[in-house]
């Protein structure tokens, strides 16, 4: 059974099981599009500019013309109010290919794509205390010209969540061929070491993630010492904390990783709290504080 409840294409409501999109899309053959997953609660998308934001940048990386970025965020917010809690998948494709193979006509008319899915069932322990997480053994290949957006092609990610089946590990770690610690499946992951709160620069692979963003931001304005650096496997077991943050749960402490435990600390629950605050007095409607 699908949670899937509504779908919009270029505008337009379609059933959802009725839904399709055209067989020779460039999206479903090579992965040639982008997207962004965004929180809605109270009918409002949450950090909808952000994410409009690094959609276009993604856009602008892969060259595919997103339109007007008011339409997008109309259309995100007409599907929210839809909906006093839901998540909305947001896709931008290059469009049904007009020719075999990899080459570009540079007519290829881009498909937006918008997905409302019911909000999904919460864990309230996991944000108090902690999540169990483990190691990815699969590497993430290094690839500058990707890194960084949020392209449809995530079989790195598809594999590694392969790897286990304890419903209790909520991700696995990821590093990247040259041995730097990247990112979770499906989160970004911070450390804090004495009073020093650092993230993986996502520079060679990985998802810049929206959250990581405003974590990142909360950190420097409550000044707490924050940085993006390389990190490795060394960093990771000297870490005193460990948080992973992403846009549906926002900031999660880990409590056990493979054999080792550890307590949700000081700087994770401030964090927790200035988000939470930032949250509570963000404006509705229009997100100006984004």
């Amino acid at each position: 059974m699908t949670d899937l409840e509504a779908v919009c294409l270029n505008g337009e409501r379609l059933p959802v099981d009725a839904a399709s999109v055209p067989v020779l899309e460039r999206g479903l053959h090579y992965g040639d599009a982008l997207f962004e997953t965004i929180a809605c609660t109270g009918g409002e998308p949450r950090l909808l500019a952000r994410h409009l934001r690094r959609l276009a940048r993604g856009c602008e990386r892969l060259a595919i013309d997103p339109g007007d970025s008011g339409t997008l965020d109309t259309e995100v917010r007409e599907l929210a109010a839809q909906a006093s809690r839901s998540v909305i998948k947001l896709l931008v494709t290059r469009g049904a290919a007009l020719g075999r193979g990899y080459a570009l006509t540079g007519r290829e008319r881009p498909m937006r794509i918008l997905l409302r899915y019911a909000w999904p069932a919460e864990d309230p322990v996991a944000q108090q205390e902690g999540v169990r997480v483990r190691l990815a053994s699969l590497r993430l290949g290094e690839n500058p010209a990707l890194a960084g957006i949020k392209h449809c092609n995530r079989l790195e990610q598809i594999l590694a969540r392969r790897e286990w089946t304890d419903a209790g590990i909520v991700d696995a770690l990821m590093f990247s061929s040259s041995g730097a610690l990247v990112s979770g499946t499906m989160s970004n992951v911070f450390l804090v070491r004495g009073s020093k709160i650092l993230t993986p620069r996502i520079d060679r692979c990985g998802v810049a993630g929206v959250m990581r963003e405003l974590v990142l931001e909360l950190a420097q304005a409550a000044a707490m010492a924050a940085e993006e650096r390389r990190l490795d496997a060394a960093d990771l077991e000297t870490a005193d904390e460990i948080f992973l943050t992403n846009a549906l749960s926002g900031i999660r402490p880990v409590r056990e990783l493979g054999e080792k435990r550890r307590l949700p600390g000081p700087a994770t629950r401030q964090l927790q709290r200035e988000l939470a605050a930032y949250l509570a007095a963000a404006p509705r409607p229009g997100g100006a504080r984004e």
